[in-house]
């Protein structure tokens, strides 16, 4: 017999539910859109379990998985978050995620962690996009789903309005298992169409009942398709034969090959709760129908330097392989890292190697060393329980690993293996930020190395042309999420300033200039005067200088000096403090003194005289352009073209990809789309994304001049 999950007992919150075996552990992700109760649905699942004394409640700040200060003050979900429990002996470790787009970085570290997914639908709201576009990724790697229909003790809801739906976005496959029964507004049980009886809540404890001749008819239309979608997917071919032939199906065997078919990932069912009511199905189709991480695949994993490593399986005696899914930092408590274990055993005081590669570009240096494991804890909520270890297929919380990082690889120091990194999406929301004192700006360095450490869905430019601090986040309330943190967890206060686009300034026409650089003193003076002719060059076409100097005018070592001075200049800009680019500038006459001329002296020189040429010229400022590629559903085209369009973009083209979604491919200025992460969400309702790639630089139009320059 399998070794048992312990815990789960009454008042077990004070102790660790821990598993020996991986086939006794599930690992569920709870994903739906903000406001859908998923961290509600969490509660219910603890407290039936009783693991906790009662639900809490989301407008009360008393839930167990939103306990930051800043989910309490929101009444939403911004973090990752894992609740274990333990039922029928088999550890089931609850991954409640964010369900606002902002935060899809923990929602994705949610997916990797997790080997099935439950999504989290209310009756009285229905689908919106973001979940659609979670149901196609998980659909992509296979992943077991499953449907939970909330809130059906709404006033609002719906329970066949949206199961329809879900049956009409999620696709074939989708079929219910219970019929929710309400009476007089409020759900009193829910009826089994495989089992055909009903689950009586009303009294407060669950008791079973046959169900009354009024939903005979009911039951009758959802049985049958439920029953074809399960034989369908059955591994005995014959079994369709004998349905259609009119034998009656035992309910062992519906029930069985309906197990197969959600572990498999190509059956989804769909049950419902409200109000406490379906807890108890929901936990026995999680530890029955829902894989185990032996089922689980596991992600690609190669050594340090990127070969191949055969032979790694969801093993408590195999070789270490963990990932770190979850960081956060804390000023008192420290560095705590949510770990997954793939493969192997975690121990406390074990050493380990950290490997992290790959996000270089979001300020996460490629590292590789070797650190001692602190105390291993099961948490729930803000308490840490002491676990002895974490097997293969687990999920644990690791204390003191100071230098591991959100998607790092954690393995035998003998060994080291290196885990692909999961998918994240780029930040596209600039946010221009600044100390408000010299004390905050010290402590500011150190506290957005943390943030970054944590979160690898933010990215953190130093941009030495604007001279701004910029965090690149993914929308507005991920920039607040981060900024109240900088506050409130390392006491760093920071102002969001305006955004400033690096542009550029160019020549619109050819003229020659004179840099005069005569200062006689009482003793060594300067002396240095070079004429210079400004042209410009084609887009793109850079910076070129020339020497005509002829008969020695100008001597040999002070040639390259006037160049240097020209260029710091073209850093410095000549009419809005921008760098000049795409000019041509040709040396052809000058005078030095024998005694007064020096290398900086022709230095300042080059620089008068390209100002001087400046004035002399009309001066352009050029803007940057991006490609914009923006994935959208068929619906939202026209108006993401009329937007773009509306930008000063330049369509390019469309094209098809996939089913219902179109690619809308177009050039606009940087100037116009800061924002177009907000605005896209906005105008698409969630389900439209978009990349940018710089292309080149263009004249600004002159009415905006002013308006840049000033």
């Amino acid at each position: 017999m399998a070794e048992k999950a312990t815990g789960g007992a009454a008042g077990a919150a004070g102790r660790a539910p821990a598993a020996d075996r991986p086939d006794m552990i599930r690992n569920v992700v709870l994903v739906g859109h903000s406001g859908a109760g998923k961290t509600t649905l969490v509660e219910t699942l603890l407290a039936a379990t009783r693991t906790i004394q009662r639900p809490g409640r989301v407008e009360d700040g008393g839930t167990v998985s939103d306990f930051d200060e800043v989910e309490v003050r929101q009444q939403r979900s911004v973090n990752l978050t894992v609740a274990p429990l333990v039922h029928d002996d088999v550890k089931i470790n609850l991954l409640d995620t964010p369900g606002y787009a902002d935060f899809v970085g923990d929602l994705r570290a949610g997916l990797r962690a997790a080997d099935a997914a439950l999504f989290v639908v209310s009756a009285s709201e229905g689908v919106d996009g973001l979940t659609r576009m979670l149901w196609e990724e998980c659909a992509a790697v296979g992943m077991p789903r499953a449907v939970v229909i909330t809130k059906l003790d709404h006033q609002r809801a719906d329970f066949e309005e949206v199961l329809a739906t879900c049956q009409d976005v999620f696709g074939d496959g989708v079929a219910p298992l219970y019929l929710p029964v309400v009476t007089n507004g409020r759900l009193n049980g829910l009826i089994g169409l495989l089992t055909q009886k009903f689950y009586n809540y009303a009294t407060g404890t669950r008791s079973e009942n046959a169900p009354g001749p009024s939903y005979q008819d009911q039951i009758e239309v959802y049985r049958g398709p439920l029953i074809e979608g399960i034989i369908q997917e059955s591994e005995d071919e014959s079994l369709m034969d004998r349905y259609l032939s009119g034998e009656e199906i035992s309910t062992e065997t519906l029930i069985g090959d309906l197990e197969k078919a959600v572990a498999r990932g190509g059956f989804y069912p769909v049950l419902a709760t409200g109000g406490g009511v379906g807890a108890h199905e929901i936990l026995q189709l999680i530890v029955q129908g829902f894989p185990s991480p032996l089922e689980h695949p596991l992600p690609e994993i190669t050594t340090i330097d990127g070969e191949p490593a055969p032979g790694i399986a969801c093993d408590p005696d195999g070789p270490l392989v963990a990932e770190v899914v979850k960081t956060t930092s804390d000023p008192y408590v420290g560095r705590i890292s949510l770990v997954r274990v793939f493969s192997g055993t975690l121990r406390p005081d074990m050493t380990v190697h950290v490997s992290g590669h790959g996000l270089a570009d979001r300020g996460h240096e490629d590292h590789d060393l070797d650190e001692r494991i602190g105390a291993l804890s099961s948490p729930l909520g803000k308490l840490q329980r002491t676990t002895a270890k974490c097997v293969a297929g687990d999920i644990v919380a690791v204390a003191k690993l100071s230098r591991a990082e959100t998607g790092d690889t954690l393995s035998d120091k003998e060994r080291p293996l290196l885990m692909t990194a999961w998918t994240m999406p780029d930040p596209l929301l600039p946010v221009a930020i600044q100390a408000r004192s010299k004390a905050d700006d010290d402590k500011l360095g150190q506290a957005l190395q943390r943030l970054v450490a944590e979160d690898p869905t933010l990215r953190l430019e130093n941009n030495s042309e604007t001279r701004q601090l910029v965090l690149w986040c993914m929308g507005e309330a991920h920039a607040d999420v981060l900024l109240d943190r900088l506050s409130r967890r390392h006491g760093v206060e920071v102002e969001k300033i305006e955004l400033r686009v690096p542009l550029r300034e160019t020549f619109g026409g050819t003229c020659q200039a004179l840099g005069r650089n005569v200062k006689q003193t009482g003793g060594h003076g300067q002396f240095a005067i070079c004429h210079l002719e400004v042209e410009p060059l084609p887009s793109g076409g850079g910076f070129e200088f020339v020497d005509k100097i002829v008969g020695g005018v100008v001597p040999r070592q002070f040639i390259p000096s006037v160049e240097k001075g020209v260029r710091t200049q073209m850093q410095r800009g000549v009419l809005a403090g921008y760098p000049v680019v795409d000019v041509r500038v040709t040396l052809y006459d000058g005078k030095a003194h024998s005694v007064d001329s020096s290398d900086m002296a022709f230095q300042i020189a080059g620089a008068l005289a390209l100002k001087e040429a400046a004035s002399k010229v009309p001066t352009l400022l050029l803007e940057p352009v991006d490609e914009v590629s923006v994935l959208v559903p068929d619906d939202h085209v026209g108006s993401v073209m009329s937007d773009l369009s509306s930008r000063r973009g330049r369509v390019l083209g469309t094209e098809p990809v996939g089913v219902g979604r179109t690619l809308v491919r177009a050039e606009v200025p940087e100037l116009e789309i800061t924002r177009y992460a907000i605005d896209l969400r906005s105008m698409s309702h969630g389900t439209g994304t978009f990349q940018r790639v710089f292309l080149r630089y263009e004249p600004l139009p002159a009415h905006l001049v002013d308006k840049v320059a000033g």
